[in-house]
């Protein structure tokens, strides 16, 4: 623990300069750094504001991530190529001698959560104060026993984004409790798969493990979901900034309203096409069988589970391709790779549009749009569920401010955003 004017000095006189620049893979002297340390000393302030003076504070990230491979293969226990970027939550904490947790999350009702009781409470379906609840209980069953603490927090993660604003809370609320409470001894895996458990126990959201994953561990991971008791999880050592390309994430406008449907048919169909062989998801039917049981498994089932199923097994081949391309430094293997996962994703997946509003095609004049813009150069594909909501978009450099101001004279001021690959988790930023 830190006493506040302590914290403030420290941020003020740069002497956590070196801390944010490893956490965000910024550097020293830049607008990028200047503007973490204004969010630090914000998150520090609305705590004193919210809670009063402490005796001592500590400072916590938790950072949003993108899918980089792997679309719609990980509820197929596939692999997936995953990476923290660097917008985050941000939160100035302190253990209060309670049993109460209290967060202020800026612009949000301040939430209490009482801790003597750790059962799921239907009431909390939906809300964040399920995810305290959640991740408290599931602390607990690791054998540690979680008490009370007050938090303010401010986050840039882009809602709706595919940018997985939920696990980043998650992360934040289990590294909070790892610190105070389980004496550091969680793993950053251990992490992920408690926000999992409070999402689906708690929240009522039946969620994987991709996003947590991402967001705990940090930087470029590529995880194998084939067995989920031992996941096989590697973090990729590769620095994007190499590459003279520009990740960005691109707001279609789209409305993820009533979406539910065409989002729960994909893994449905899929589970389908691996059901006709005795399984229960298709990372377990070798591609050959598949491959010959096409006309039965089209009069069965239908093309459009069968085209999503041929999506299945080559991407999955992809995201392994992928993290192998980053680990070699090339690049150009990889963006080539990227190309391909979105053509899949729009022809083979079809989850570029809903089917129930075929006029309205978002995400699909999005993705026209940035591959004319592009040309042979670049890569875009789409990001996330898909149906509406964001495409990503690799883009070099030298293109990057017109590309940028093209997209959003279609789109709208400000709904193309340019991120970097952060390579930490979710972490302690000052004790």
């Amino acid at each position: 623990m830190i006493l506040t004017k302590q914290a403030e000095l420290a941020l003020r006189t740069g002497r956590m300069d070196e801390t944010i620049c490893d956490v965000y893979g910024c550097t020293d002297g830049s607008d990028q750094l200047a503007e973490y340390r204004s969010r630090l000393l914000h998150v520090i302030d609305g705590f004193c504001e919210t809670f009063g003076q402490p005796n001592g504070i500590e400072l916590f990230s938790a950072p949003g991530r993108t899918e980089l491979g792997g679309n719609h293969t990980d509820h197929q226990r596939g692999n997936v190529l995953e990476a923290s970027v660097n917008l985050d939550i941000v939160s100035c904490a302190a253990p209060n001698d309670s049993m109460i947790v209290r967060i202020q999350s800026e612009g949000y009702p301040l939430d209490e959560v009482d801790l003597t009781d750790l059962t799921p409470h239907p009431e909390e379906t939906n809300r964040t104060a399920a995810l305290i609840r959640g991740v408290a209980a599931a602390a607990h069953k690791y054998g540690f026993e979680i008490k009370g603490f007050d938090a303010y927090m401010t986050s840039n993660v882009l809602s709706g984004s595919g940018l997985s604003s939920s696990a980043a809370y998650e992360t934040m609320i289990g590294v909070i409790m790892n610190r105070f409470f389980c004496d550091s001894k969680l793993s950053a895996i251990d992490i992920a798969k408690i926000g999992q458990y409070a999402e689906n126990i708690y929240f009522g959201k039946p969620c994987g493990l991709m996003d947590q994953m991402a967001s705990s561990v940090g930087g470029i991971v590529a995880i194998d979901f084939e067995k989920e008791e031992n996941l096989k999880v590697c973090q990729v050592s590769y620095d994007m900034k190499a590459s003279e390309h520009a990740l960005c994430i691109i707001d279609t406008g789209g409305d993820h309203a009533e979406l539910t449907s065409d989002y729960a048919a994909i893994p449905r169909e899929m589970g389908e096409v691996a059901g006709a062989f005795g399984k229960t998801v298709l990372s377990e039917v070798e591609e050959a069988d598949f491959l010959k049981a096409i006309p039965s498994l089209r009069r069965q089932y239908g093309d459009r589970a069968v085209l999503r199923a041929m999506h299945f097994y080559s991407e999955n081949r992809r995201a392994v391709e992928e993290k192998e391309a980053l680990q070699k430094g090339n690049f150009e293997r990889f963006r080539q790779l990227v190309r391909r996962s979105g053509r899949s994703s729009a022809m083979y997946l079809q989850n570029v549009y809903a089917g129930m509003n075929p006029e309205k095609q978002d995400m699909s004049i999005a993705l026209a749009l940035a591959e004319n813009i592009l040309g042979d150069r670049g890569a875009v594909r789409v990001h996330g569920g898909g149906f509406a909501g964001t495409i990503q978009a690799f883009v070099p450099n030298d293109m990057l401010t017109y590309f940028k101001t093209t997209m959003e004279s279609v789109l709208g001021k400000d709904m193309c955003h340019v991120l970097t690959i952060r390579p930490a988790g979710g972490v302690v930023l000052m004790s």
